[in-house]
């Protein structure tokens, strides 16, 4: 193992000897002294003698290295690493020195040296750094030394995550709940103070669910893991791992908590994270079949319908601590629907007709292309309309509340394969105007699920076009994309209504529009100046048509919102805002104004940042949306929330630390 980037070879070696020994034999110049600094190797050097020593003397650093690494850490850690033999994750454990030569920069790592059975820390870091090189490309690397550099930085980056722990721990200590005294070997308190939460999702970006986690984790390290705790900081243990072991345990006590992660700990860096979550929950049945009952039994608690953008535009539903037999029963019924999908001629794998299933069952859809004459489904083979079920035609069957669907499919949105009418759901859709007039093509977004492509921004609004009760607002924003201006659409008076109601006759050469044969015509949406004055400092008044025949158009007035400063034309007199008030505190920020809160500014309180009571204003400028916890939080003397502008809050945590929250930036 190279010393430095001078170090030579077994063939470089000779070639050296043999130019010094050639140099031996001249004699020196008058004026040439030699070298004191570069003795020359004697003529009968043993450079296999030689190449021994440097050998040993790069064992030796390895294993200076290696205990370096471990100063600081506990007996346990010591222990823990002697029982896992401290391979990479996933690696059997073994500290058997195979024979040869390893002569490149990560020769180290191969299997069974120094370095591949070394705990993770700075030292094992700098190693393979060394052995990256200074392009990242690991010249002279064997796949084998490859792979040790690979599994000693995992090490690496689970020592790293196991002192991040350490460290919220001692800020758990420093930071206790009222009354909570620290306590037990590790001095750690029962609870801590809630707002370490807030602050902790403050410093790193993160949601107050992850930073709870975190807390969470680090106490139970500290307290009821500590064999985890030293497989965690030794590397063994990567942080999924540690997650798996930490969530298994929740129910137990200390005690108990440490007799079922014994049960587990000695293969628990071979196992993949499924096969050691199935471990640990057998070692908590185990050791407290009463607390796993309990623990399955506060889970269907925590009963729920999650949702959640996928980064391919799309989007997720999954249900969540639901009943195991239920779930069962309904994954079934999902399989047995697509089958007659399959059937039925609808194109896809399985995994496809599944997931259309499942959303078929849920809006008491039918996607079959063709409809049995009979209206027999091709059900179960005794006549039964799934596995479980007695008949009906659909995918719900007559035992879910009635019949399934029985009409011929309904008219599809051109390009969507969505069925515009049939179910109504409510969406907040936010679109570029340049989109929806097919101008420009930049992304629409949806609270709750993000951001949505153009093509389906417009199918989404085309669709909404068709219901009457479908409202319209518009926001002018700046060139960073903050509202500046809003105004939401109302009705046309009758009396200046001019073309509500009344189609422009065909000229020879218009085309209708595309579309499927039959299908409702494609609105087309168009946005022009009104005729009428806006308010003053405003932006006018706009008027919008859908293109729906017979509805009438829409007059929009947008007033200007406070962002840097602020004319006082929406203050309120009383405590509350009022309609327009709200709105446009809402539309201004439309999540909560919490550093890293993203609930939807709708569901929020809205909080005057000076309290009313004390003199504040109910304006745009004393004002904003701020979710039941972040207002809570704001009234706690120890944290500072100061609103600098009317857009802009700046947050000061107990600790000092600054957070600035601006307004929303919407797409441009």
């Amino acid at each position: 193992m190279p010393c430095s980037d001078d170090w030579l070879t077994e063939q470089e070696w000779a070639e050296w000897a043999a130019s010094r020994q050639a140099r031996e034999e001249e004699p020196p110049e008058d004026d040439e002294e030699p070298d004191p600094e570069d003795p020359a190797l004697p003529a009968e050097a043993d450079l296999d003698a030689i190449a021994a020593e440097c050998r040993e003397m790069a064992a030796e650093q390895a294993e200076a290295a290696a205990n370096a690494a471990r100063l600081g850490t506990t007996g346990a850690l010591a222990a823990i690493g002697a029982m896992l033999g401290r391979r990479g994750p996933g690696q059997p454990g073994s500290a058997y020195r195979f024979p040869g030569t390893y002569t490149g920069p990560a020769g180290g790592f191969a299997t069974g040296q120094p370095l591949d059975i070394a705990p993770g820390g700075s030292g094992l870091l700098g190693h393979a750094e060394y052995a990256a090189g200074n392009d990242d490309r690991f010249t002279g690397s064997s796949d084998d030394e490859l792979l040790g550099v690979i599994c000693g930085l995992d090490r690496v980056e689970a020592t790293a995550a196991s002192l991040k722990h350490a460290a919220v721990a001692e800020l758990i200590r420093r930071r206790p709940d009222r009354d909570c005294a620290p306590q037990g070997p590790a001095q750690m308190p029962e609870a801590w103070d809630e707002s370490i939460v807030a602050e902790l999702s403050y410093a790193l970006a993160e949601t107050r669910n992850a930073a709870e986690t975190m807390l969470e984790r680090a106490w139970d390290l500290e307290v009821k893991l500590p064999g985890t705790k030293a497989a965690f900081r030794s590397g063994v243990l990567r942080q999924s791992k540690a997650e798996v072991i930490s969530r298994a345990t929740t129910v137990l006590d200390p005690d108990e908590a440490r007799a079922a992660e014994a049960l587990v700990l000695g293969r628990a860096g071979r196992l993949s994270p499924s096969g050691l979550r199935a471990a640990i929950a057998r070692a908590v049945v185990e050791v407290a079949p009463e607390k796993a009952k309990k623990r399955r039994e506060q889970g269907e608690k925590d009963a729920r319908v999650e949702r959640w953008p996928e980064d391919s535009g799309n989007a997720s539903l999954a249900g969540r601590e639901l009943p195991p037999a239920d779930v069962l029963a309904a994954d079934q019924r999902i399989t047995w629907w697509a089958m007659r999908l399959r059937e039925a001629g609808l194109e896809g794998d399985m995994d496809q007709l599944r997931a259309r299933a499942y959303l078929d069952i849920l809006l008491d859809k039918d996607s079959r292309p063709i409809r049995p004459e009979n209206g027999n489904s091709g059900g179960s083979p005794d006549g039964g309309n799934g596995p479980d079920s007695g008949g009906g035609d659909g995918p719900g069957g007559p035992g879910d509340g009635g019949p399934g669907p029985s009409a011929p499919p309904e008219p599809r949105a051109p390009g969507t394969g969505v069925v515009p009418s049939g179910y109504v759901g409510c969406i907040n859709l936010t679109t570029p105007l340049t989109t929806l007039l097919e101008l420009a093509e930049r992304p629409g977004e949806i609270p709750g699920i993000g951001p949505v492509d153009p093509a389906l921004a417009r199918d989404l609004a085309h669709a909404a076009a068709r219901n009457p009760k479908t409202t319209y607002c518009v926001t002018v924003t700046d060139q960073q994309g903050h509202a500046v201006g809003h105004g939401c659409a109302r009705p046309e008076p009758r009396n200046h209504n001019r073309t509500a109601g009344h189609e422009r006759p065909k000229s020879p050469g218009d085309h209708d529009p595309p579309g499927d044969p039959g299908s409702e015509p494609r609105p087309g949406f168009t946005f022009t100046a009104s005729d009428q004055e806006g308010p003053p400092g405003g932006y006018g008044v706009w008027r919008l048509r859908t293109g729906i025949p017979g509805r009438p158009d829409l007059l929009i007035v947008l007033d200007p919102i406070a962002v840097d400063t602020c004319d006082h034309r929406f203050e309120a007199r009383g405590h509350d805002p009022g309609v327009k008030l709200r709105h446009l505190s809402q539309i201004r920020h439309a999540t909560c104004t919490g550093p890293t809160c993203r609930r939807p500014s709708v569901t929020c309180d809205f909080e005057h940042n000076i309290p009313y009571e004390t003199g504040g204003r109910s304006c745009l400028c004393n004002t904003g949306p701020k979710c039941r916890r972040e207002h809570r939080l704001k009234q706690d003397p120890r944290w500072k929330v100061e609103q600098i502008t009317p857009a802009v809050f700046r947050w000061t945590t107990p600790s000092g630390r600054r957070y600035t929250t601006e307004a929303t930036t919407y797409p441009i």
